[in-house]
C-alpha cells in the first residue's frame, strides 16, 4: 500500500461539514481527544506502519512548510 496524496474524498465538502459539525459544542480537550481517538480509529483502518510513517511525516511537513520551523 502506498500512501495517497492527490484528492481521494468522493464528497470532500460534505466530510469537512461532518468534521466541522462533531466539533459543535465541545470543549478544546475534548475536540483534542477527538481529533487523536478519529486518527487512532483511522490508523487502525490503514493497518500499515510504512504508509502510517510517510502520513505523519507528511503532515510534518506540511505545518512546518505552513508556519516554519
Amino acid at each position: 500500500m502506498t500512501l495517497v496524496t492527490t484528492p481521494n474524498l468522493d464528497d470532500p465538502d460534505d466530510f469537512y461539514a461532518t468534521l466541522l459539525a462533531v466539533h459543535r459544542g465541545l470543549t478544546a480537550e475534548q475536540s483534542q481527544a477527538l481529533n487523536a481517538r478519529l486518527i487512532l480509529l483511522l490508523a487502525n483502518h490503514v493497518g500499515d506502519s510504512t504508509v502510517l510513517r510517510e502520513a505523519v511525516e507528511a503532515a510534518r511537513a506540511s505545518v512546518i512548510e505552513l508556519n516554519g520551523p
